[in-house]
């Protein structure tokens, strides 16, 4: 069949092999299976069909295809043994035999048709090609530029897609307006409607502030710092562990910079929010105290089969050690995955005394306990003795 421009097609199969990186085997099976599509459907047949095009010239070929069978009951997709034999001398009854047919007009549907998926295949191919792209940048920090911002999900012009950053992924004491430009997390990429890629970003996410340490900090960047853990009130505060096994390297030092430039560039970008850097420690008593700076602590209880840190610190400093609303806390129970509860000295020494005089009653109780079970005793003594 040549009633269409099959050379021209062919190379331009072949170019989009070249440039896009679309399989040439793939278009032409998808370009086959649509064209069986569109001959059934134009046709309104109920035959089996198979089209075939040849990769080099390009021609199309259409073909019935019937089964070889003793009694013919569908005259369409069924021929008897002794049809069949008539073609091909070797034909079986099981096999299916093929004959070629050459529709009036299906070269104008084939032509209409093989534009119609190549053009299909090259979007879903760029789809394809930008979906790996960004999901290969996942846990990356991407820059866009402020679309949509109307109180709800803000969208972002990256580029070659959109970033979605939804109500729960935005910094609650930033406002975002249209043209602003934003750096922000890539969370996650996922395909949306139609199989178009979507990307999910955040400025809330802890690892938002743990990539712009990687950014800012070049001995976290080569790994001679590491980052143990974050956590994060997202416009707020925040609380940063990290550690180096280099003794000759201050963790939290190179992190402030020298008159906190460092920091400060990271707190810019978080639009102020506070950071607090702490140096992990592998004993949970010495981090956990770390943990809730800016507060001074007296004393660390562990209990290690709970993950429960019994914390005193002065009384002038509770407050500081809880922080608003249990942030400073709540922050360092984070940080540190331990449960954590904080009393002032006056507190812990009033239920030491509380715990004194409950041990002193007790032991009062069992005295007065033992001392009436000798009386017994002695009794009954007597009772038996007479």
């Amino acid at each position: 069949m040549k009633s269409i421009e099959t050379k021209e097609l062919i190379k331009a199969i072949e170019e989009l092999e070249k440039e896009r990186g679309i399989n040439k085997e793939y278009l032409l099976e998808s370009i086959e299976t649509a064209l069986v599509t569109a001959y059934k459907r134009n046709f309104d047949s109920a035959e089996n069909v198979k089209v075939t095009m040849d990769e080099k010239s390009g021609d199309i070929k259409v073909y019935s295809v019937k089964e070889i069978v003793k009694d013919v009951e569908d005259e369409m997709t069924q021929i008897s043994l002794d049809e069949a034999k008539k073609t091909n001398k070797k034909a079986k009854i099981g096999e299916t035999i093929e004959f070629e047919i050459i529709p009036r007009n299906f070269g104008r549907i084939a032509a209409q048709t093989a534009k119609q998926v190549i053009v299909q295949k090259i979007r879903e191919a760029e789809r394809n090609i930008v979906f790996t792209e960004y999901n290969d940048r996942k846990g990356e920090i991407v820059s866009g530029i402020v679309q949509k911002a109307d109180g709800g999900t803000v969208v972002l012009d990256l580029g070659r897609l959109e970033g979605i950053m939804l109500v729960k992924d935005q910094i609650p004491t930033e406002e975002y307006r249209v043209n602003d430009k934003v750096r922000a997390y890539v969370v996650s990429v996922e395909k949306g409607i139609k199989g178009a890629p979507q990307v999910l970003v955040s400025r809330s996410h802890p690892d938002f502030v743990r990539k712009l340490f990687e950014f800012e900090i070049p001995e976290i960047y080569e790994g001679l710092i590491e980052i143990k853990s974050v956590s994060r009130d997202p416009g707020s505060r925040s609380k940063v562990a990290v550690y180096s096994t280099n003794e000759n390297i201050d963790p939290v030092g190179s992190c402030v910079g020298q008159k906190g430039i460092r920091i400060q560039n990271i707190i810019n970008e978080l639009k102020g929010e506070k950071i607090d850097v702490i140096e992990w420690d592998e004993d949970p008593a010495i981090f956990i105290s770390a943990a809730l700076l800016p507060a001074q602590v007296m004393a660390v209880d562990i209990r290690e089969e709970e993950k429960f840190a019994q914390v005193i610190v002065p009384d002038d400093q509770l407050s500081l050690a809880i922080g608003k609303s249990g942030q400073n806390v709540r922050l360092a129970a984070r940080l540190t995955n331990w449960k954590i509860d904080i009393k002032s000295e006056s507190q812990f020494r009033e239920l030491l005394e509380k715990q004194e005089n409950e041990d002193v009653v007790e032991t009062e109780e069992a005295e007065e306990v033992i001392e009436q079970e000798e009386v017994e005793n002695e009794e009954e003594v007597i009772e038996g003795n007479e």
